[in-house]
C-alpha cells in the first residue's frame, strides 16, 4: 500500500511551526497581545483541516476547510499589521506561505462543492 502525503496537512503543519516561532519572537518583544491572536487564527488552520480529514459527511468537510478559510483571514489580517507595524519582525515568509496554502484550500472548496 502506497503512503501518499496529504499536502495541505504537511504545508499547514509546517506553517503551524512557522508561526509558533514566530509568536515566540513577538512575545520576546512584549508584543503579547498580536501574539496570542496570531497564534490562535495561524494554528487553527492546520487544527481545521486535519479535522477534516475525518468529516462525517461531505457537508462537514466542506464545513471544516470554509472554517479554515476564515482562520486564513484572519491570519492574513494579523500578519499584515505585523507588517506594517513598526518594530515587528519580517512577515514576507509567513504571508507567502499562506497565500499559497490559501489557494489550495479554496480550490479544495471549490472542488468539493462540485462533485
Amino acid at each position: 500500500m502506497e503512503n501518499k502525503e496529504n499536502i495541505i496537512v504537511t504545508l499547514t503543519f509546517k506553517f503551524a511551526l512557522e508561526i509558533i516561532k514566530y509568536c515566540d519572537d513577538l512575545q520576546e518583544n512584549k508584543k503579547f497581545v498580536i501574539a496570542n491572536q496570531l497564534l490562535k487564527s495561524g494554528t487553527s488552520i492546520g487544527a481545521n483541516i486535519r479535522e477534516a480529514q475525518n468529516a462525517e459527511s461531505k457537508a462537514d468537510f466542506i464545513h471544516k476547510f470554509k472554517i479554515s478559510a476564515k482562520e486564513i483571514e484572519e491570519t492574513t489580517y494579523w500578519l499584515q499589521l505585523c507588517k506594517f507595524s513598526n518594530n515587528y519582525p519580517d512577515v514576507d515568509n509567513l504571508i507567502e506561505q499562506l497565500s499559497t496554502i490559501s489557494k489550495i484550500v479554496n480550490k479544495i472548496i471549490i472542488t468539493s462543492k462540485q462533485k
